[in-house]
């Protein structure tokens, strides 16, 4: 039962993605400092490949763990194979908003009062005028 405490301490913290963005779990900040803390024991992914694959030895051998061996055994391959690739676990950091200030997001008021014509017809009408 201290295992699977354990897993769920590494697993439930999502990583940052390399693109995009990323969806922050509920509470997953206070784990996230604890998985920050060991450092690269758990942001390194060869390590969770190893541990994982660790935990689940000792379950292969009662008929009732079956299951939870089998699922730690594809998870330490599915880490393996994203440490091969490269990857590793990184903490999603927060950026503070930046408020658009009001004056930036007006640019020009209209120039004629609604109703207005179409934005192709503007564009005729002073090159006609001028002609």
């Amino acid at each position: 039962s201290a295992a699977g405490v354990l897993v769920c301490l590494l697993e439930y913290p999502r990583s940052k993605r390399k693109k995009g963005s990323t969806m922050e779990r509920c509470g997953q900040k206070y784990l996230t400092a604890v998985v920050k803390v060991f450092g690269p024991l758990t942001r390194n992914y060869y390590v969770r490949a190893i541990l994982h694959a660790a935990l689940a030895v000792p379950a292969g051998f009662l008929l009732s763990t079956i299951l939870g061996t089998v699922c730690l055994g594809i998870a330490s391959g599915i880490y393996l194979l994203a440490a091969v690739r490269g990857e590793e676990w990184r903490p999603i950091e927060q950026k503070p908003r930046e408020r658009p200030h009001m004056g930036d997001t007006i640019k020009q008021p209209p120039s004629n009062p609604p109703p207005r014509p179409p934005a192709d017809a503007r564009k005729k009408q002073p090159a006609e005028v001028g002609g």
